[in-house]
């Protein structure tokens, strides 16, 4: 009888602790996609010199919601996602509100199998406006008007 009870208190003890671990565990990033090992740049980025104070703003923006599928400098990531700095994205084909929906609400695939795009939480027009900002300076810098 007292094994059964030490038994059963260790049992609650034991359950108690993996519960605590479940509810107090950081929640994984949402949106980040866990990058395949060889991924290489799907386009050859030319960085300006200098950007804007605008567009510094919205890489840093880019880097922590965007980089882990559109890559360093927006030039993609094989099997993953594709190059903002791309003829396709250019503004007269993909405006400035195509990327703020596609944000928004996600997109659906239609110039690259990389699958569709689910929307980024978190993120406000302004944090999208300065995102835009940074891809619009790579893409002027690489002959995307």
């Amino acid at each position: 009888m007292v094994y059964a009870r030490k038994a059963a208190g260790m049992a609650i003890i034991l359950m108690a602790g993996v519960v605590a671990w479940l509810l107090l565990r950081p929640d994984p990033e949402p949106n980040q996609v866990e990058p395949a090992v060889d991924s290489v740049a799907l386009a050859d980025v030319t960085v300006p010199e200098s950007l804007s104070a605008r567009a510094r703003a919205g890489e840093r923006i880019f880097v922590e919601n965007c980089v882990t599928c559109h890559g360093i400098n927006a030039a993609g990531k094989d099997g993953i996602g594709p190059p903002l700095v791309h003829i396709f994205y250019e503004p007269s084909h993909h405006g400035d509100e195509a990327i703020q929906r596609a944000v928004a609400v996600g997109v659906t695939s239609h110039h690259w199998s990389f699958g569709d795009m689910a929307p980024i939480d978190g993120l406000t027009r302004s944090d999208v406006g300065l995102v835009i900002a940074y891809i619009r300076e790579l893409q002027r810098a690489n002959g995307i008007r």
